[in-house]
């Protein structure tokens, strides 16, 4: 129970970045814009249970696609590192950019796919999965989803109380932590491979 609890916000605080709601929140504002209430929250939920469900498939499929293509943990790491470190990149040199016009089932894509979660995110899931164990990862993940479908619920509150500008500014601090985790993972896993092969 104290290996859980202790890794708990070491899943938390990496999925909460790669997340970055402040990123996500301003996108998702302009796609609902002008949506009747009832509307909105379908789209909500249709978000929240098509991010969840991706990520658990993703987690549950991982280890063996580990097991299939001869992929170590620290392989992982590094590739892992460099994609987030990628993303962090972009994050920082560009603003976000509205993902199309409101049809079809918004909730499922892009808001639920890739807005909440895209690539960075399913790269740290299975990163986290390994360094602090499924369950804290899962119940991680839980917990920053109840964070986005509120951010969303209270959107233009948040946005109103911070400004774009704070939000913006806000986005732009978590990509640059999602950079630094990355060149920890990054770190992380030569260091593994080198202490091996010595």
């Amino acid at each position: 129970m104290t290996g859980f609890i202790n890794a708990l916000p070491l899943a938390f605080i990496p999925l909460f970045v790669a997340i970055d709601i402040f990123a996500v929140l301003p996108l998702f504002l302009s796609l609902t814009r002008g949506m009747e209430k009832r509307r909105q929250d379908a789209v909500i939920r249709e978000s929240i249970i098509t991010a969840l469900f991706v990520s658990l498939a993703f987690i549950g499929a991982g280890e063996a696609i580990f097991r299939i293509l001869g992929i170590t943990a620290d392989d992982f790491k590094i590739a892992g590192g460099l994609v987030l470190l990628v993303f962090a990149i972009l994050d920082l040199i560009r603003r976000g950019q509205a993902a199309g016009a409101a049809e079809g089932k918004l909730g499922v894509v892009p808001i639920g796919v890739p807005l909440i979660v895209g690539p960075a995110v399913l790269t740290t899931l299975l990163v986290l999965v390994e360094h602090q164990g499924i369950l804290a990862t899962i119940v991680s993940l839980l917990l920053n989803l109840v964070i986005v479908w509120i951010s969303f619920k209270k959107g233009p509150s948040i946005v109103r109380v911070l400004g774009e500008g704070g939000v913006l500014a806000i986005s732009k601090i978590m990509a640059l932590l999602l950079a630094s985790i990355a060149v920890m993972m990054i770190r992380i896993g030569i260091e593994n491979l080198i202490r091996k092969a010595a």
